[in-house]
């Protein structure tokens, strides 16, 4: 029976974890994040750039240390740490 949930659906975050990614893009502090996407773990540094909603789900817009631009679901995140 299936309880409603997927494993795609979103799981809202702590308001502390969202003020952290509110702190850091005001301050453009990097942070080095891990979280997983697609069934592969990413640690990497960061620039946080802004966060949107869609559908119900949060996102992180951020930059590479190469420059690339990408997105990641807040639900995703596994660590944030300021560096």
């Amino acid at each position: 029976m299936n309880s409603g949930h997927s494993e795609n659906s979103y799981r809202p975050i702590s308001c502390a974890s969202y003020d952290t990614y509110e702190i850091a893009i005001v301050r453009r502090q990097r942070l080095h994040l891990v979280w997983d996407e697609d069934n592969v773990v990413y640690d990497q540094v960061v620039t946080p750039l802004s966060l949107r909603t869609v559908d119900g789900a949060e996102y992180l817009n951020l930059c590479t240390v190469d420059g690339n631009t990408r997105e990641v679901r807040l639900d995703r995140i596994r660590r944030a740490q300021p560096v």
